[in-house]
């Protein structure tokens, strides 16, 4: 079967996707199957943004292309393509939804360590892509969400054990109490327009420079 000819991304994004429109890469090596995906998407007021016959590079077709989430319609996902997809999760996470025509609980369990949002066997059916799509883009934000707050999390208990071995370190070297200590922390993060845990981190590094060792880890 004659596979269609890969569409101009940034003209496809620029000239057709007005803002908060849903754009999809199609992920299809079947043209005509990809063709009545796309023309269902459309139809609900999705823009295709490309369609490509293997998910080899999806980091390099989502910077390209301003994809918002993609869609794979695939035999079994092989090896590669799930490498690609763990890449994606690392490097420009978006929603993935897999279409399967056959699986097993190995493959289920590696294209969900991949990142793949949502991972549907027996196949492709165009009238229900929509919402499956819906369905992933909730668990993936959902997902995102709990990372960054995560992540915002274990940055706030680094910068305040930061804090504390700072004010720790003015209270043996200058003689302040913690109140004092912390108040000269907060002045001088203050006075240099910076912030808190960084005037800490200046602090713990001077120690480590005039006890003539390096900085110390944290």
């Amino acid at each position: 079967m004659t596979r269609p000819s890969r569409p101009d991304i940034s003209r496809a994004t620029s000239t057709q996707a007005p803002t908060g429109t849903l754009r999809v890469l199609l992920v299809d090596d079947n043209a005509e199957r990809a063709a009545t995906v796309a023309a269902g998407l459309m139809a609900q007021g999705c823009v295709i943004v490309g369609t490509i016959p293997n998910a080899i590079d999806l980091v390099g077709e989502v910077r390209a292309g301003l994809v918002d989430v993609i869609v794979c319609d695939l035999d079994s996902p092989s090896r590669d393509a799930l490498e690609s997809m763990r890449a994606l999760h690392r490097d420009e996470p978006r929603p993935v939804v897999m279409f399967v025509d056959r699986s097993d609980p190995e493959s289920i369990g590696a294209a969900m360590d991949a990142g793949v949002a949502a991972y549907v066997i027996e196949g492709l059916s165009p009238s229900r892509v929509k919402s499956v799509v819906d369905v992933a883009i909730a668990r993936f934000s959902a997902h995102q969400a709990l990372k960054a707050e995560l992540a915002a999390a274990r940055t706030a208990l680094s910068e305040r054990k930061l804090i504390e071995r700072a004010r720790g370190i003015l209270m043996s070297t200058r003689g302040m109490s913690e109140e004092e200590a912390f108040a000269a922390l907060r002045g001088l993060a203050m006075d240099q327009g910076r912030k808190l845990a960084e005037v800490a981190d200046s602090v713990v590094a001077l120690e480590g420079m005039l006890r003539g060792g390096k900085k110390p880890n944290r």
